[in-house]
């Protein structure tokens, strides 16, 4: 099902708009990311899908038909909770269960539905368990089997990841992305976090400020960046930035003039700054004050006479003092609006 929000405009009491003139449009069959930090308005969104907010002015449309003012109820959704939800007195067999229990499936066929969603979502094996007798993601995944019980149109995910660890978040998101492609249903994900959204979704919506940034694949918006809210948003470690007077000079030679001299930001991917090389003229003097090894990889912190910046291409040294290039491909420069004018790689 594809799903369409047209001009939507929503204000809280006695608040600025949360969301204006704010349109989208989510894939039929495809998992989309709603991805920026609190007060971005992706929870709000995410509630006016389930009819748990209705808009003061737009439309919403589930395909071809207007649902702005459907209750929750009469939209076919499923929903998944940051808390799991669950109701402790049931097992896990019952808590998936429960939704064809109130709809009056019989229980045969209830509980062959279950046993489909439990294979589905590798539970099959703690059917009789209590929801304390299972960790945080076991939980979130009974969870998810209970949303899909009544095979809904629409999947909606609400940060159903931020409350596990580490090892816990990495095999969920695994799971939420076998599980989408499995069954096939348009599937919303609002997350703060990056790392779910780039290995998770087939794309990417980044919020701010209750405005749609930008729409596209993490790749794209990592390379194509139309502005510099996105590009902070997406890529680790963040996007060093700099006024454009505050470039060394050395520099400024690799950049194109023509877009350098309207820009009033420059951003400088980590991969982009690295060791001199014989064939690189354009060098600056700088000061390993840093290096932490993360995995295979190292990340540095330096000090240029003007800057302090942090690379990800710098290989593991004793050295303190060093001279640093700078790849144009990793550099992006933006107006003083914040629209990126120029993105090196997208000119390589």
């Amino acid at each position: 099902m594809q799903v369409t929000l047209r001009d939507i405009k929503l204000a809280y009491d006695h608040q600025p708009a949360t969301l204006n003139h704010f349109s989208a449009q989510l894939p039929d069959g495809q998992l989309t990311a709603l991805l920026g930090p609190s007060g971005s308005g992706k929870s709000t969104v995410l509630n006016l899908l389930a009819g748990l907010l209705t808009p003061d002015a737009g439309q919403i449309y589930f395909d071809q038909t207007e649902v702005t003012h459907l209750a929750s109820r009469q939209r076919h959704i499923g929903m998944v909770f940051q808390d799991y939800a669950l109701y402790p007195h049931l097992t896990v067999r019952d808590n998936i269960a429960f939704p064809l229990k109130m709809a009056h499936v019989r229980k045969a066929a209830r509980y062959q539905r279950v046993a489909e969603l439990a294979q589905l979502v590798q539970m099959t094996d703690q059917l009789a368990k209590f929801p304390r007798q299972l960790s945080g993601g076991q939980q979130q995944r009974v969870a998810i089997a209970r949303a899909l019980a009544k095979r809904p149109d629409l999947l909606l995910l609400d940060e159903p990841l931020s409350s596990l660890d580490t090892t816990l978040r990495e095999d969920l998101r695994e799971g939420i992305h076998r599980i989408q492609r499995a069954t096939g249903v348009t599937t919303v994900l609002v997350t703060h976090d990056q790392d779910d959204a780039l290995q998770i979704a087939d794309q990417i919506m980044i919020l701010a400020d209750g405005r749609l940034q930008q729409v596209g694949t993490g790749t794209a918006l990592y390379r194509h960046p139309h502005n510099l809210t996105v590009a902070q948003s997406i890529g680790r470690p963040q996007l060093n930035t700099c006024a454009v007077t505050a470039l060394p000079t050395a520099w400024r030679q690799v950049l194109p003039l023509e877009y350098y001299q309207q820009a009033t930001t420059v951003g400088i991917r980590s991969e982009a700054l690295h060791l001199e090389t014989p064939t690189d003229p354009h060098t600056v003097a700088g000061t390993i004050s840093r290096q932490i090894q993360l995995g295979r990889d190292h990340q540095t912190t330096l000090h240029t006479a003007t800057l302090r910046l942090v690379s990800t291409a710098l290989p593991a040294t004793l050295q303190t003092a060093v001279s640093i290039g700078l790849d144009p491909t990793g550099c992006l420069l933006f107006a003083a609006d914040g629209r990126c004018i120029w993105a090196g790689d997208a000119h390589a």
